[in-house]
């Protein structure tokens, strides 16, 4: 037999269970009866993670740019390099986030200008 096991340790029967469509928050889900649900805000806690993960690599990015810029004296490109690094650091307490009444709001927070494709579409 199959178990499914919530964010709290709680078990049950995966053939009993009622379960979310997806599993973008798998350890997010909450078990409530044989029903399954995603507590928000631990799924914010991962939504605002995986930010985390996807903005390193960005950041590091925009350190080179600034660095270029700051070789080549363009005040310019050194805070368009600044103003995105600023962004890029402020991206997991935006309000959007912190607002998402559900899931489906929580999954349309991804900032797609600023961190590129969502892996929550």
């Amino acid at each position: 037999m199959t178990s499914i096991i919530d964010k709290d340790g709680n078990s049950i029967a995966s053939a009993d269970a009622t379960v979310p469509s997806d599993r973008l928050f798998r350890n997010a889900w909450s078990l409530s009866g044989s029903t399954i649900t995603e507590d928000l805000a631990a799924a914010k806690v991962i939504f605002k993670n995986k930010i985390r993960e996807v903005r390193a690599p960005l950041l590091a990015k925009q350190d080179v740019a600034y660095m270029m810029a700051l070789e080549a004296d363009s005040s310019d490109d050194q805070t368009t390099a600044k103003n995105a690094k600023t962004a890029l650091r402020n991206a997991p307490a935006a309000s959007a986030i912190t607002n998402a009444a559900n899931i489906g709001a929580l999954k349309s927070a991804w900032n797609t200008s600023l961190l590129g494709d969502s892996p929550y579409a």
